[in-house]
């Protein structure tokens, strides 16, 4: 990530010429104040980067100056230079705000030093205030000896220290994001910023921005200048997530992207280059998305370098023991709950429950029968809770109020019920079979829809599932030819 405008407040005019040169021969634009109230006027009319700002100037003090910059909501960095250095002084000065501190006479390698760490803590402070936590399962990322896992372990180990383009494909819940994390932390770029945007939760009015940053006055609400996802990964890696929700009209830019590795931001001229190591991730086939002109055939070409697909847990039901045991002792620790193991009938529910949500669906089941269960006593199939076992009873299970709590709070199933009873939620269709669990899902999605009069938030909400697996459900049922919502005017907040 490159300065674009450096201010230079200084007096003398062969520092201010050596300044001046030593940042043209880095190719960066800069300004220059003989004085405090140039410098003034510079800095209400555009921000800067970076300011070099001498101690003493003619009209003022610059140690005063550097304390109004602070208030600032576009401040630079500023370097405070001097021919009078004193350790009073430089304390003063940093405890302002100062970003460094340099002595007259000082030599062009010395400035270049100062702007590579400045730099580089301009962008740390971006991709720090941008990041959230990682994930605290990472260490459940790989767990299991199925044939399929043992292929996705190889996989990573040949192509993560490389700079191929990797696309991540699997199911929802199979842990396509924390496999983008693991080939970042197994690349020689893991020093660098890891990058994510999720291509399916940002507005397709503000994805280019998001992506390729904007400029101020680049449209309404743009206040001050914004680097993107792309300059912000600048030597590291930039996850796409969910890419194949990337609306078409934004689609031909980004391949510009990863075919020049340069782009303008929203409302700019000037062309940024970068050095990034793209990884993608979806849910959907994108052959399919390419085949109905939704998704350009030749980003796809582009982007499926190298696939990866993460299996479902379907695919390696010989791992569905390890990984509830892996949750178990892991939510044990986390709750301070006490529990022995699970019950023969409950890793009996564990390996006949089909798990639509995958290993994100495992976790959060086990972590709930954690809570539920009572210290001491193995996990019971009723702590669990799976559809279709709601009425299961357990020998090992004596708490007389586990099986009222999951009748009356269907909410446990991860689902709304397809219809209620005198003594709860029922699953038999009318001929009284019961009903299949897609069928069911798609009962409660409707119910849930119609019940928050087709906004889709509060919905996803009230089905404890993401706003994402929410459309992306919507649109299996759309391409199966039942769209459940259209009957429903759809809003999302």
């Amino acid at each position: 990530m490159s300065f674009e405008k450096i201010l230079i407040v200084e007096d003398d005019l062969v520092v201010r010429n050596l300044l001046t040169s030593i940042f043209m021969r880095h190719k960066l634009p800069v300004s220059v104040a003989e004085n405090l109230a140039t410098a003034q006027a510079h800095l209400q009319r555009e921000p800067f980067d970076l300011m070099m700002l001498d101690l003493r100037l003619p009209d003022g003090d610059g140690l005063k100056f550097l304390e109004q910059v602070a208030t600032l909501p576009e401040r630079p960095l500023v370097v405070m230079v001097t021919g009078y250095g004193s350790i009073e002084s430089a304390v003063a000065c940093m405890r302002a705000g100062a970003f460094d501190y340099v002595l007259k006479p000082f030599s062009p390698s010395q400035i270049d030093v100062i702007l590579r760490k400045a730099q580089t803590y301009r962008q740390l402070v971006r991709v720090n205030n941008l990041l959230s936590d990682d994930p605290d399962d990472h260490d459940a990322l790989l767990v299991g000896r199925s044939p399929a896992m043992l292929r996705l372990r190889q996989l990573i180990d040949r192509v993560a220290p490389t700079d191929a383009t990797v696309l991540i494909t699997g199911e929802s819940g199979t842990g396509k994001e924390m496999i983008s994390r693991e080939f970042y932390r197994r690349s020689p770029r893991r020093g660098q910023p890891f990058i994510k945007v999720n291509c399916a939760a940002v507005s397709q009015t503000l994805i280019e921005s998001e992506f390729f940053g904007h400029e101020r006055g680049a449209f309404t609400g743009a206040t001050e200048r914004r680097e993107g996802r792309f300059e912000l990964a600048n030597n590291g890696t930039l996850l796409l997530d969910e890419v194949s929700e990337i609306p078409p009209s934004l689609q031909a830019k980004l391949l510009r992207v990863l075919q020049e590795r340069e782009f303008e931001r929203v409302g700019g001229s000037r062309t940024i280059k970068v050095n990034v190591r793209i990884l993608a991730t979806s849910n959907r086939d994108l052959t399919s998305n390419v085949t109905k002109g939704e998704f350009r055939q030749d980003l796809y070409y582009r982007l499926n370098v190298f696939p990866v697909h993460v299996p479902s847990l379907r695919e390696r039901v010989e791992d569905i023991p390890l990984l509830a045991d892996h949750f178990l002792q892991r939510f044990a620790r986390k709750h301070g709950v006490k529990v022995s193991g699970f019950s023969e009938s409950a890793r009996s529910a564990l390996l006949g429950y089909r798990w639509p949500g995958n290993v994100r669906e495992l976790q959060n089941t086990v972590e709930r029968a954690v809570i539920l269960s009572e210290s001491g006593r193995p996990v019971s199939s009723a702590a669990l809770g799976l559809p279709g076992d709601l009425s299961a009873t357990d020998a090992e299970s004596t708490t007389p109020w586990e099986g009222s709590l999951l009748e009356d709070a269907p909410v446990f199933t991860g689902e709304i019920p397809a219809g209620t009873g005198s003594n709860g939620p029922t699953f038999t269709d009318a001929e009284g079979n019961v009903m299949r669990l897609d069928a069911l899902e798609k009962q409660a999605i409707r119910a849930a829809l119609r019940q928050t009069s087709g906004n889709r938030t509060h919905a996803a909400t009230a089905l404890g599932i993401s706003i994402r697996t929410l459309r992306n459900k919507l649109q299996e049922y759309r391409d199966a030819g039942d769209p459940i919502d259209a009957g429903v005017e759809s809003a999302e907040t």
